[in-house]
Order: structure tokens, then sequence, then C-alpha cells
């Protein structure tokens, strides 16, 4: 007879394998052969050259999916504990979440409900994972009986009730290199992006009853050749945390360049309104998550323990008690969602 798992030992273990985007098939093949170990039908789902997301069920309609990712941010921290704490990469943000959801599957499992479990890779970039199991449903490749979608990401073991979408952009100025003693023969391409952010504060965005305000982050800056130059080139990278539909935002933007900047549009992430079970604390998540590339998996909750505020931090952790205590909660959310 199986022994149920633990799901602090199996934290760790998954946390002992560095995972880092783009690196996650030997946590993908672990998973695989422990699952596969415990009673699991396994089933890979290709997303790039040594990249799968990973699928289980044991049965032939599952109705309910509990699902995270098990790709990590850099830098890869192994795993420590004390009395209280997990500590680590993916402690988490998911590795921790992923181990509670698997022993509240195995619980579900051993009552007869219809469980399945998707983690999937590549959420902390581009969200490859997401797309590859979304089309993978679609095309029947994995059971298209799905009609509940559990997605795990820390939200202080609140219930979210919305998170915020994201789109990135670059700027770029360009200007006219010369010696920097006369500028005047020039024209700089760093002090036009400067400029250029700086109205940002004054510029208005949209915001939303539920989700708050549209946020906008200048994440990285760069230009320029030499301090003894005026400067060529300039551009920075800006992510924007979105409330509202992206074309909104992105008519914003382009007015605000208005031809003194060429804009290069990145990935974007719709915002998300998700369900909600009685009896739960919940929350807006203002962070994106796979939800918006898994839409073909049914109705979305969004719930796990640990907080994101140390996600992708250098200590990042998750309490031992609340990750022990989300093994229950994931069970009930399951089966709360088919009848509420």
């Amino acid at each position: 007879m199986h022994t149920p798992s633990d799901p602090i030992e199996l934290a760790v273990q998954l946390m002992s394998i560095d995972s880092t985007s783009g690196r996650e098939g030997d946590v993908i093949a672990w998973l695989d052969r422990y699952l596969a170990a415990t009673g699991w039908r396994t089933q890979r789902i290709p997303v790039s050259q040594g990249r799968d997301d990973l699928f289980a069920t044991v049965v032939d309609a599952p109705l309910v999916t509990l699902s995270t990712h098990l790709d990590t941010v850099p830098p890869f921290i192994p795993p420590e504990r004390d009395e209280h704490l997990l500590r680590g990469r993916g402690a988490c943000d998911a590795k921790g979440i992923a181990a509670a959801m698997i022993c509240a599957a195995e619980r579900l499992r051993a009552s007869g409900f219809p469980i399945a479990l998707l983690f999937v890779v590549g959420e902390e970039v581009t969200h490859d994972g997401a797309h590859a199991a979304n089309m993978a449903f679609a095309n029947g490749t994995v059971p298209r009986t799905n009609r509940v979608m559990i997605d795990g990401e820390p939200t202080e073991s609140t219930l979210a009730i919305g998170t915020k979408g994201a789109i990135r952009v670059t700027v770029r100025t360009e200007g006219q290199a010369a010696h920097s003693a006369y500028p005047h023969l020039g024209k700089s391409a760093t002090r036009d992006l400067v400029h250029l952010l700086h109205e940002l504060d004054a510029t208005t965005f949209p915001s939303d009853l539920l989700l708050g305000d549209t946020t906008v982050n200048i994440g990285a800056l760069s230009g320029g050749v030499a301090d003894n130059v005026v400067a060529p080139w300039a551009e920075s990278r800006l992510m924007i945390r979105l409330v509202t539909p992206a074309d909104e935002v992105t008519a914003i933007i382009e007015r605000w360049a208005a031809g003194r900047a060429r804009l290069e549009w990145g990935p974007m992430v719709p915002p998300v309104r998700l369900g909600v079970v009685d009896g739960f604390r919940t929350s807006v998540a203002a962070f994106a998550t796979d939800i918006p590339a898994l839409t073909n998996w049914g109705t979305p909750y969004l719930y796990g323990p640990g907080s994101i505020h140390v996600a992708h931090r250098d200590d990042e952790h998750v309490s031992m008690d609340e990750l022990r205590e989300a093994v229950a909660v994931y069970e009930t959310i399951a089966q709360k969602s088919l009848t509420d």
C-alpha cells in the first residue's frame, strides 16, 4: 500500500533539483518517475527541446486539475529548513505548492474524486509551457472533460478573485554622437529618454474597481558608448501591470511616445477574474500567472501558501505549517468547485 506523501519532504526533493527557467528537464523527469511509481498515469506534453510539461491522472475523465509551474527564477538556492520555515528557491514559488497539490491529489484520488495534476515549465519567462498545455487540451492529446483548473501561486493562503495582467515594452531613442565638449554638435539619446520617462509620472492610466491601478515599472536603462561621447542611442524596458484590456494602455503609451521614441512591444498577459468559493478569505493578485494561457482547462481558481513578497528573493521561504495546511485547502477547493 502506498504511504501518503509528506508535503515538506516532497518539496525538499523538488527544490534540490535546479530547474531555473529553460533548465526544467531534470525536475520533470524526477517527478514523472515519482508519480508513476505511486500509481499515477503520467504523460509528457512537449514544449521545446529537452523541456516538457507533465500531466497525471488515474481516471479517463478528470473534472478538476491542480496545476502550477516547476521552473524558478535564478539563481538556484538549495533548500534549508529550521523549526518553522522551509527556505530556498521554489519554497513558495512554486515547488512547495506543487508538493501540497500532489498530497491533496493523492487524498482526492483515494476518495474516487476525478482529479488530475498538471505541472508546466516556463512560467517565469514566456509561459510557453502553459501555451503547450492549452494546445494539448484543444487537440485532445490530454482528456478534454476538465471543468475546473486550480492554479497555484503564493497568495498568502487566500483565494485570489482576480489577477492583474502584464505587458512589456522597450522604449528606444536615437541621437547623434559627438564630442562631449561640444554637445551642440550632437543629439543625446540618453537625455531625451530620461526626459521622456520623467513624463510617465504625469501620465494617467486606467484603474479598475476590483483590480486597482495600472502600474508601470521602469525595469532597465541602457545607452551611450562613453562618458565623453554624446549618446547616440538609449533604451529602457518597461513592464506594465494591466487592469483593463491591453489596447487601452498601448494607446496611452503610443500617445506618450508621440514619435519621440520607437516602441517594441513584448509578450502580453491579460487581467482575469477568477472563481470563488464561499468561506475563504479573498485577495487580488497584482502579479501575472499562467491562467490566461490555460483558457481551455475550465473555470480558473488561484490559491497558494506563502507570500509573493518573498518570491524571487534570496530569502525566499514558506511556513511549513502553512504548507501542510494547504493540502486540505486544495482538497476542499477541488470538491467545492464542482458544487458551488
